[in-house]
């Protein structure tokens, strides 16, 4: 996904003068060209996270449209005060755009883990949080949230699926409705997973790139059936819950720390957030 945001907010540069890229020596290669097309519109700060923050509301208080990106518990959780004060409570627009969700860094270890970044950010006021899936996802929630003069998150993954979805900020996506008894709920890449793990279940299944603002209207739809939330991070569950009278329970994330090495996908097996370990929670819900 960081290449198209690259591509996207290169594009969004071209048309509009606002658009500012602030990062935290990540990603500076894949923007070189931005750097030579627009040098006065380009800052590598290095590592120097909470500081990415301030500068970045300091430019949205001068009408810029600025994009400050790094790996994710760097600019989310390490910078959450910064978000809250600098960004939130004056109501400056931003965009904040993270890389390594969850175990996407698994091999190093848990100080690049991320996996509570859209729980904690969902809980400030005035926030917009977003988990694209896929690079068509990200290219238009991008495109429609960029300069809405809000603070909002954008959660990048190197995973992401290939599921051709619609695309429309704050709206769930009904993927399947064949009126059964269970419906599974899940949220950004791991949609993947769980599409595969649900093929020829009779299950609804209902797919999410917002956070929030979540869609209440969409889940209370199915508030009739038995829920079952699928997601490998903190955040759809909580944010689900807050639509009343509904009979869920999530699959989800274990509580422990990840002490394993290896890649993305090793990491999902052991957590049990494999396809086939999934397919064994939907049919356990579904008692088929």
């Amino acid at each position: 996904m960081r290449k198209q945001f690259k591509d996207t907010v290169t594009e969004l540069a071209a048309k509009d003068e606002r658009v500012v890229v602030i990062l935290g020596d990540i990603s500076h290669f894949l923007f070189n060209a931005f750097q030579e097309k627009y040098p006065s519109r380009f800052y590598n700060m290095g590592i120097c996270e909470n500081t990415l923050i301030s500068v970045t509301a300091g430019l949205s208080a001068q009408g810029f449209h600025p994009f400050v990106h790094t790996i994710t518990p760097f600019i989310t959780e390490r910078s959450l005060e910064q978000i809250k004060l600098d960004l939130c409570y004056n109501e400056f627009g931003a965009n904040i755009v993270s890389t390594g969700a969850t175990f996407d860094y698994a091999w190093d270890g848990a100080t690049h883990h991320c996996y509570s970044d859209l729980a904690i950010l969902r809980l400030l006021p005035g926030m917009e949080v977003i988990q694209p899936g896929s690079k068509k996802e990200l290219d238009a929630l991008i495109r429609s949230q960029y300069a809405n003069g809000k603070p909002t998150y954008f959660r990048l993954s190197d995973h992401g699926h290939n599921i051709d979805v619609p695309v429309e900020f704050g709206k769930g996506v009904v993927l399947k409705d064949s009126g059964a008894p269970v419906t599974v709920m899940t949220a950004g890449p791991i949609l993947g997973n769980v599409l595969e793990a649900c093929n020829d279940l009779p299950v609804n299944l209902v797919y999410f790139h917002t956070l929030k603002p979540i869609d209440k209207e969409l889940i209370a739809r199915f508030r009739h059936t038995k829920i079952l939330v699928v997601h490998d991070a903190f955040g759809l569950h909580e944010a689900i819950s807050e639509v009343p009278d509904l009979s869920i329970r999530c699959h989800g994330l274990p509580d422990q720390f990840c002490v394993w090495y290896g890649t993305v996908h090793d990491i999902r097996k052991m957590v049990r957030l494999d396809p086939a370990a999934i397919r064994e929670a939907v049919r356990a819900r579904s008692q088929i």
